[in-house]
């Protein structure tokens, strides 16, 4: 049947009516929530990672001072000697016979000393009364200056062979930990031969090389010097060759005043106590130290911290009326989970550590603390109205 033309516009508003009621409401999005950290300004160390090599706090080369056959060894090697202990005897034979001649000697020179002083004490009077001749007299007291000189001189022979016979007893000069023996038994051994008889290392303490670049200490002593940084005590702290931290810590005893020309570094040398033996001689390990604070630093969690293509550092800040603001800063180095920011940063700003995928420069947010529970909005209207017609 033909629609009458008087109900053409009532019809069309039914279709209007329906089509609207098939269409969901337009909604505004919710206010993002941004957790951020209020900055403040604290003393800092600026702890650096340098290389160093281990090396023994006294060392010393076993040499024999007189020649002669080794006769005994008297240490096990690889073990703990005290200073003066006999390491070696060497063939005392000859030398207890140059003590004996030197004895002897000695025994010969006091009695002619003797014999010339009691005669110069007989002409003294005589020469008084010249019964003899002042010469005789003065050829007298002589003779018995010289016996006395005699005396002396085989005194010291005595003594030199003496010292000479104790030397064929070769004792530790150090106390420490004795290494292998180069020599064996019957071995002949002469003064002042180039190859030490063994080596003793004291282990504890020990020292530890470290080596730093003569730019970074350039640097850090120019910063002293402007006053942004000040001087730190410098305790150090070992990371092992298996990743390991030393339980102990060390002090820093001095830095060289001059600078390798090979390597362009200056080595410092730290001393660290090793009752337990576990550091040894020759290990390579990494110290870690403070060389200076900065006592008004501004420390960035390291998840509030992008960059952009060219490497450049920004944070996003919350800025007036609740908006975020990127701001590009200057941060060169961490301390422990957290950048250190030279620029572009004051204590007071906050800085957004949470929810950074939500926000845009300039966008209204609902700033919150950091680690506050995130309140998320409701689900959209209609998200479960698959079924539901319109």
């Amino acid at each position: 049947m033909p629609i009458k033309t008087r109900h053409l516009p009532a019809l069309g508003l039914l279709l209007l009516l329906a089509a609207c009621g098939g269409k969901k409401p337009m909604r505004t999005p919710p206010t993002p929530e941004a957790g951020y950290v209020v900055l403040k300004s604290q003393a800092v160390p600026l702890e650096i990672e340098l290389a160093g090599r281990t090396s023994a706090y006294e060392t010393s080369d076993v040499r024999p001072q007189v020649n002669g056959i080794i006769k005994a060894r008297r240490f096990v090697e690889g073990s703990i000697v005290q200073q003066g202990q006999t390491l070696y005897e060497i063939d005392p034979s000859l030398y207890s016979a140059a003590v004996a001649q030197a004895q002897a000697n000695l025994a010969n020179a006091q009695a002619s000393y003797a014999a010339a002083q009691a005669k110069a004490a007989r002409y003294k009077p005589l020469a008084a009364i010249e019964a003899v001749s002042k010469q005789d007299y003065t050829d007298a007291v002589a003779a018995a200056k010289q016996a006395a000189a005699q005396v002396a001189q085989t005194r010291a022979a005595l003594q030199t062979a003496q010292i000479n016979l104790r030397f064929t007893r070769v004792p530790a000069p150090i106390s420490g930990r004795i290494g292998r023996s180069r020599v064996t038994t019957g071995a002949l051994v002469t003064n002042g031969q180039a190859n030490a008889l063994t080596t003793i290392e004291r282990l504890d303490p020990m020292y530890v090389d470290i080596q730093q670049s003569s730019s970074d200490l350039l640097e850090l002593r120019q910063e002293l010097s402007k006053g942004g940084v000040m001087p730190a005590e410098a305790g150090v702290q070992l990371i092992l060759e298996d990743g390991s931290v030393y339980p102990l810590k060390g002090k820093i005893e001095f830095a060289e005043a001059i600078v390798d020309p090979n390597t362009g570094a200056v080595t410092l040398r730290a001393r660290f106590p090793n009752p337990q033996g576990l550091l040894l001689p020759g290990m390579f390990v990494r110290a870690r130290l403070s060389q200076a604070i900065a006592p008004n630093a501004i420390l960035v969690p390291q998840q509030a911290v992008t960059r952009d293509p060219r490497g450049n550092a920004t944070v996003y800040i919350i800025g007036p009326d609740n908006k975020a603001q990127l701001r590009a800063i200057t941060a060169d180095r961490t301390v422990g989970d957290a950048w250190l920011v030279t620029s572009g940063l004051e204590a007071g700003d906050r800085v957004i550590t949470e929810g950074l995928d939500r926000v845009r420069p300039g966008q209204a947010v609902k700033p919150v603390p950091a680690g506050s529970p995130q309140h998320l909005g409701a689900p959209a209207q209609g998200g479960n109205d698959r079924g539901r017609r319109g």
